[in-house]
């Protein structure tokens, strides 16, 4: 299914600032990015958001959840935008979209990009990729559980996501509005972006990336790791800086917004 083809739900405040465009994570939607879209506002830009096919309130067709449409996709809000100097900020699975638009549509019309909790570079753990943070047997589980059960997935995926070791970092208002936002998905576009994120390999995607890039990671991020996945980002791309967020967990723009904004807002501004 063509691009075109997909309606896409999206959010812009307008405005003559320069652009921003927030790619949310798997499994939410683009109200996830709430505690950023107002401090962005503030410091000038133009923000955009969207929810990706098959999630919140775009159209969920049951096909398009490899890399290379959802990168058409990004492609597509930012043509029909006729967005220029643009940075892009992609958190975890947001990021994949970052570096395979880079690799497929170039960066004539970016200024800069973020990657924040990010599934790049490669997560599935392979005698090709040995430093990858996600085992096979791992992914089967999460695969099977969401599989089997929707509402006990949700509630499991989304404790750990916003967790510190058993300590639950955000208020349990904010946890269940994350819920929410996981039930809004598709199943269909849940399990085969959860088979995209898992084993698609972006190395090669991130030599594509020639802008100034900034790297936000919690330090306690046990969904996405640092060492596997943000480490190994920042020291693949050639102009790079890296905001390592102490005691922050995967969901940071929500649980730590005070340092995860401090980091964003400056770099933007470069």
């Amino acid at each position: 299914m063509s691009t075109e083809a997909v309606k896409l739900h999206i959010d812009d405040t307008g405005g003559t600032g320069r652009p921003v465009v927030l790619i949310h994570g798997w499994p939410l939607a683009s109200e996830s990015w709430s505690e950023q879209v107002r401090p962005l506002q503030d410091a000038g830009h133009r923000v955009i958001t969207y929810d990706r096919r098959g999630f919140g309130r775009s159209e969920k067709p049951q096909d398009g959840y490899d890399y290379d449409t959802l990168a058409d996709d990004l492609d597509h809000v930012i043509r029909s935008l006729d967005l220029h100097d643009v940075t892009l900020v992609g958190f975890s699975m947001g990021g994949g979209e970052v570096a395979r638009y880079a690799s497929r549509h170039g960066l004539d019309r970016v200024h800069s990009v973020v990657f924040a909790a990010a599934v790049p570079p490669f997560l599935q753990q392979s005698s090709n990729n040995p430093d990858g943070p996600l085992d096979d047997e791992t992914f089967q589980g999460l695969r099977g559980s969401l599989e089997k059960d929707r509402d006990s997935f949700f509630e499991d995926f989304t404790t750990g996501f916003f967790s510190v070791g058993e300590d639950l970092v955000v208020s349990e208002e904010q946890r269940q509005e994350a819920v929410q936002m996981a039930h809004q998905s598709d199943q269909t576009a849940a399990l085969a972006c959860m088979d995209a994120w898992a084993h698609t390999d972006f190395r090669s995607d991130l030599g594509a990336v020639t802008v100034p890039a900034l790297v936000i990671h919690g330090d306690s991020d046990a969904t996405v790791p640092f060492e596997g996945s943000g480490q190994r980002t920042h020291e693949a791309l050639a102009d790079a800086e890296l905001a390592l967020i102490n005691g922050a967990p995967h969901g940071l723009n929500v649980s730590h917004v005070t340092e995860f904004n401090a980091a964003l807002i400056p770099f933007l501004a470069r």
